[in-house]
């Protein structure tokens, strides 16, 4: 009995020998100690740093079909290569700088009218008192964003259409014509702009709530002492503290300068308004999935990301060149 036991004791000794020798290392390592320490947030990345392998790491092994004359039959690595002859074809295209000048020009206007609304909305929000009130209002402007853009653009169709549309009889009632809202060219861009906000702006309040949630309520009561109004204290005390957030908002902003999204656009696109309405996504589909040039859209698609990188990377530069806050 005493030599079994002599022998646990000589198995367990190696062990706590172990575990002693890594608690010190941790204690000389700093990043082993931070680790140690915060293991459990570590953990609660997994699932988010597994999505990311997953669906933006993993498909950018598809990047070398913009390189290739890929062919389904050969595969990504069978396929031959042909280095820049796919963005020679697309610059040199007569479709690309029309569709070029349609993202862009779409993409600022979104940036002008859709980048400042959640940050307004957040603004008044914040000034209301009553937390039951302001739960509701939240509650209902955070619902858009979980409606799918079908049936989006199927409420848009229903009230602009030409025929039965509710906007078109409340304007022959008061007297004036009936607008072509969903062919019209002029009104294409005024249309996609008012339900990309009508369906985001709500749920993009959430960061800035958070913002506005973290300001000391003691710099309001200090100022409030002072004599400062309502509106003093908004911009002395509100908006200086939410610049931060905002700047980094507007950088990642303009990483999607040439991305104004698919479905939107591909729903509200018809032949009078396509000469406005298409863009790099809706071509880059026509081309790809169509006409079956498949390498021809993923360069497309690179172009994108690479001028998207080059916007964040010059936004990031400028913002702190001029003493603001940055991404990195």
């Amino acid at each position: 009995m005493a030599d079994r036991q002599s022998n646990v004791q000589t198995k367990e000794q190696p062990v706590e020998q172990q575990k002693k020798g890594l608690a010190a290392l941790a204690q000389r390592n700093p990043v082993l100690r931070h680790l140690k320490r915060f293991y459990w947030l570590y953990i609660f990345m997994i699932p988010g740093l597994v999505s990311i392998s997953l669906f933006k790491l993993r498909p950018m092994y598809g990047l070398q079909v913009a390189f290739k004359d890929f062919s389904l039959v050969k595969g990504v690595w069978g396929s031959e290569w042909v280095g820049l002859e796919h963005f020679e074809t697309l610059f040199k295209s007569a479709n690309f700088l029309r569709v070029l000048k349609n993202s862009i020009i779409t993409s600022i206007l979104r940036l002008l009218w859709g980048f400042p609304f959640p940050i307004i909305l957040a603004l008044l929000m914040n000034e209301i008192r009553r937390e039951k009130y302001k739960r509701t209002l939240q509650t209902v402007m955070y619902l858009p964003h979980f409606i799918s853009w079908v049936i989006v653009i199927t409420m848009v169709t229903g009230l602009l259409s030409k025929s039965q549309g509710i906007i078109n009889e409340l304007i022959v009632l008061l007297g004036g014509d009936k607008i072509d809202f969903l062919t019209s060219p002029s009104w294409f861009r005024t249309v996609l702009i008012g339900s990309g906000i009508w369906k985001e702006a709500g749920w993009g309040t959430v960061i800035y709530m958070a913002a506005l949630a973290g300001i000391d309520v003691q710099l309001y009561e200090a100022a409030m002492i002072d004599g400062a109004n309502r509106w003093q204290r908004l911009l002395h005390i509100t908006l200086p503290c939410i610049l931060g957030t905002v700047t980094i908002m507007l950088i990642m902003n303009m990483g999607n300068i040439l991305s104004n999204g698919f479905e939107q656009i591909w729903l509200l696109q018809n032949s009078p308004n396509k000469e406005v309405a298409e863009v790099l996504e809706t071509y880059s589909y026509q081309v790809g999935l169509r006409e079956g040039r498949f390498s021809f859209a993923t360069a497309i698609g690179f172009f994108q990301s690479v001028v998207g990188m080059i916007m964040v990377f010059l936004s990031n530069f400028l913002s702190k060149r001029m003493g603001g806050s940055g991404l990195w």
